[in-house]
């Protein structure tokens, strides 16, 4: 079917921003929001859009999104995490980064930092390291992932146990209601597991748009968390659970 100029101004509106909210589209385009309701529906019967309450995000399921795509998802969003995450990892540490557009966002706020140790699974993490003089960059061996500069397998898996770092900085692609941590490649998961099992200290970045989503894989428990590092408040029960497992939650604007 071929979509309306609107339509596909509605698709780009959530690639960008992650979610999309019915009275906002309303505004923004003038219609009333059972027009919106109607565009959104149509976007979803066409595998584009997930509908949720009050609005609509990405498909999602059991394939993720594209990394292209990935990296323009709430990407202010995304570097304002990064960069939290970072003011809380001293200088003279060692830490994991594994795949994700969020965790290179963590990179590019420490390219000034001295004396860190990173072991990462993420080329565009090493090539973002790379340019910091001060800081040592292991990268793991493993079978890459074109599509998006993951390493992962076997050889992945036996780098990572070889360490024990002081932090590991984590993201996944999608966060259960019941603090399942998930993400879609099987591969990937393991390696996230062994990174969360050879830390210190592990580090959640994501922003809020995860926790519309879901993935198959099964990474961990929000349990398995020191620090939870996004851009919105959480819902009730996750911030409960939070708090009842003892991680701390760290929100853009709060202090």
């Amino acid at each position: 079917m071929s979509l309306t100029f609107r339509q596909k101004e509605i698709l780009n509106a959530v690639r960008t921003a992650g979610r999309v909210a019915v009275e906002d589209l309303s505004d923004a385009f003038g219609v009333t929001p059972q027009t919106i309701r109607r565009d959104l529906n149509i976007l979803c019967d066409e595998g584009q859009l997930t509908r949720v309450h009050g609005g609509a995000v990405l498909q999602s399921g059991v394939a993720n999104t594209a990394y292209a795509a990935r990296k323009m998802l709430s990407a202010e969003a995304k570097e304002a995490i990064g960069q939290l995450c970072a003011d809380a990892i001293p200088d003279d540490a060692s830490l994991f980064i594994n795949i994700g557009t969020t965790t290179e966002a963590v990179s590019r706020a420490l390219r000034s930092r001295r004396d860190l140790l990173v072991i990462t699974n993420n080329l565009n993490v090493a090539n973002i390291m790379a340019a910091n003089p001060h800081c040592g960059v292991m990268v793991t061996g493993g079978m890459l992932r074109r599509s998006d500069g993951g390493l992962v397998g076997e050889s992945t898996l036996d780098t990572v146990r070889q360490f024990k770092a002081d932090y590991a900085i984590i993201g996944v692609s999608a966060i259960d209601e019941d603090g399942s941590l998930l993400d879609f490649d099987y591969r990937e998961v393991r390696v996230s597991q062994a990174i969360i099992a050879n830390a210190r200290k592990v580090f959640l970045v994501a922003d809020s748009s995860k926790l519309t989503r879901s993935a198959p894989a099964r990474i961990g428990h929000m349990s398995d968390i020191d620090g939870f590092f996004t851009d919105q408040p959480l819902p009730a029960p996750l911030a409960q659970l939070c708090e009842q497992h003892g991680v701390e939650v760290h929100t853009l604007g709060q202090k």
